[in-house]
């Protein structure tokens, strides 16, 4: 039985490489949700029609014909990452990317290939600062960098054809662990591995899975956490539309070492190419028996479930998704016991996010110690980050564990935007904190980020320039995780309501002096009294920008100036007599005629009018109005 099944798989693969090898090349289209949204089907379908014109397109499904004609492919790929430069054209085998590109470009795109075989560079990335083309995507320092091992297959397959995974070594670690371990031997490899969860916590995978092995019971189910809520966020969905049986053999893995036949993934409905994709998925590896009754022949059993949830931000918390998963209303539970325990219908559940499944294939098929050897001795492999905010170059990328943030910032982020001043960066999205430039070279790994006051998290990363108020993005991230708050638990409810209020009060210019230590001492007492993980880690924000960006706190309340210039209501104008020729274009802009005077003649705001919406700036001719 053992044999059947490994020859099964290995015929397919082989089967379906033939036909892969009559392409002479493959143009691939990315298809993710950033390149969607700028038009990329639209230059999909103009790139098919140019070559389907010349005569030259293939599919694979051309294996089973006789002859042995040979083509271009042209195939929608999942995210190729680099967001910021969207739509994105690779052509393979060369390995040139095109950038921006518009259906208009068709034509010169397949012209080209076809012909000469050169680029066309008007297309190809060049250096914001060096101004150096860059031909090859893996020579621009946004991909050079890189080392992607989850994200290996995005922006490489087409995600909604199953063939194209198994290929590529796809579903066998799952035959692996079907005819050559035992569970236990499972459990064991993944924990050798280090692989910690990659959801935020950082708890050891393999521990987690042995936890549920050992517990009895006839039923078990495996969860896969795809309710990705983090400002900034879009990991897990770039996993999930761009390499949907990476997920599935992870979770078909999960179920086999801890006795589990039935899994679920949780995916909030506001990523409908993400639910789309992974549908599409689970009936291929059904109608190939990879999923389901008896798989591979093996007498093993494992269906997969799709739950849509509803957004909520705190279903992130693994208590309140199962929750969410049995109907009921999203909110957490006190531990223990665990969801190892006592989870979904009350019966032992594996809980692991998206990316925390995506690796485990290839620690199956490559072995614990090929992971281990990558990142650092405690944070074993890469992770992934959606690198966002005042970075020149925005967009998803997978590092090994322990690159410092200024690599990830300068080298693969290319700086900042206009040659601004870094700043810093907040880290691990509401529930993480900021990094300032005293970090830079601070590796980025579990223990590490701790030691500062941050934390990994789901790997949201938002870069920022000298001119944020930090002041406005504490108040930001807690407005938003007061609004996402369940209620449940009062330190919770009403603690981030308070510091809500009080960092309103500052950046509205009506803080006070004793504030600061209010907020200290509030955002203590909710991360020490919540009942879940999200309501503990809710004041990191603010408790690092009271730790790193004291004094423009005390700025907002003592002072009442924002140094940063962009708190609205301490902002104030002030007319330079000496450029002001008297022409009254500003008084007459003014919406609450706070500005008088003489025509030919200096004119003066009334600062208890001002209401600081910046009009008169915009429109005075001889730039004499300043902040002040």
């Amino acid at each position: 039985m053992n044999n059947q099944a490994k020859d099964r798989l290995l015929q397919w693969k082989e089967e379906w490489s033939k036909g892969f090898k009559r392409e002479k090349a493959r143009i691939l289209v990315c298809a993710g949700t950033g390149c969607v949204a700028n038009g990329s089907l639209d230059v999909y379908q103009a790139l098919k029609k140019e070559v389907e014109a010349r005569g030259e397109y293939i599919t694979v499904d051309l294996l089973l014909e006789e002859d042995e004609k040979t083509g271009v492919s042209v195939v929608k790929s999942g995210c190729h990452g680099f967001c910021e430069m969207g739509p994105l054209v690779r052509l393979e085998p060369s390995g040139v990317l095109y950038i921006k590109v518009k259906t208009e470009d068709a034509p010169e795109i397949v012209e080209a290939l076809l012909t000469n075989g050169k680029p066309v560079e008007r297309l190809l990335y060049r250096h914001p600062v060096t101004g150096e083309v860059y031909a090859e995507e893996q020579q621009i320092p946004f991909y050079h960098h890189q080392n992607r091992t989850a994200l290996a297959h995005c922006g490489v397959i087409d995600p909604e054809d199953i063939r194209e995974y198994i290929v590529d070594e796809g579903y066998q670690g799952l035959m692996r662990v079907l005819t050559e371990m035992t569970p236990e031997e499972v459990c064991q490899e993944i924990l050798a591995s280090g692989l910690r969860g990659r959801g935020g916590g950082g708890f050891p995978t393999g521990r987690k899975w042995e936890f549920t092995r050992i517990e009895k019971s006839v039923k078990k189910y495996v969860v896969c956490n795809g309710d990705e809520g983090d400002p900034g966020a879009f990991m897990d969905r770039s996993l999930m539309e761009g390499d949907p049986h990476k997920v599935l053999e992870g979770m078909a893995i999960a179920g086999y070492a801890i006795g589990a036949d039935e899994g679920y993934i949780y995916v909030r409905a506001e990523y409908p190419l993400a639910v789309k994709r992974l549908k599409v998925a689970i009936e291929s590896a059904k109608q190939y028996g990879l999923l389901g009754q008896n798989i591979l022949g093996t007498g093993f059993n494992f269906e997969v479930k799709i739950k849509e949830g509803a957004g909520a931000f705190v279903c992130g918390e693994e208590t309140a998704l199962l929750a969410s998963i049995e109907g009921k209303r999203g909110m957490p539970s006190p531990k223990p016991p665990f969801p190892a325990q006592s989870g979904l219908w009350g019966k032992p559940t594996l809980i692991n996010n998206v990316e925390t499944f995506a690796n485990v294939a290839k620690i199956i098929v490559k072995g614990a110690a090929w992971f281990k050897g990558q990142g650092t001795e405690k944070s074993s492999g890469t992770k992934t980050f959606a690198i966002t905010g005042q970075v020149a170059n925005t967009g998803l990328i997978e590092v090994p564990m322990g690159v410092t943030l200024r690599q990830v910032v300068f080298e693969i982020g290319g700086g900042l935007r206009g040659g601004k001043k870094f700043k810093a960066v907040q880290i691990g999205g509401p529930s993480g904190g900021c990094l300032t430039e005293e970090h830079l070279d601070l590796k980025l790994d579990y223990d590490s980020l701790l030691s500062a006051g941050a934390m990994i998290g789901s790997g949201g990363l938002v870069v920022m320039d000298e001119d944020t108020c930090m002041v406005e993005v504490a108040r930001f991230f807690m407005n938003f995780t007061q609004n996402e708050s369940c209620g449940k638990c009062v330190p919770c409810r009403e603690g981030t309501k308070r510091m809500l209020e009080i960092l309103q009060r500052a950046v509205d210019g009506e803080g006070r002096p004793d504030d600061v230590e209010l907020l200290q001492d509030l955002a203590e007492a909710v991360r020490d009294g919540s009942l879940c993980g999200l309501g503990k880690t809710a004041p990191n924000p603010v408790l690092t920008m009271l730790k790193y960006f004291k004094d423009e706190y005390i700025a907002h309340v003592v002072d009442k100036k924002c140094p940063a210039g962009v708190c609205s209501a301490l902002k104030g104008y002030q007319i330079d007599p000496d450029k002001c020729k008297g022409c009254s274009k500003c008084a007459r802009t003014c919406p609450v005629q706070a500005i008088s005077g003489e025509i030919k003649k200096p004119f003066t705001i009334d600062q208890e009018k001002c209401i600081k919406c910046g009009a008169c700036v915009s429109n005075c001719p001889f730039k004499a109005i300043k902040e002040g």
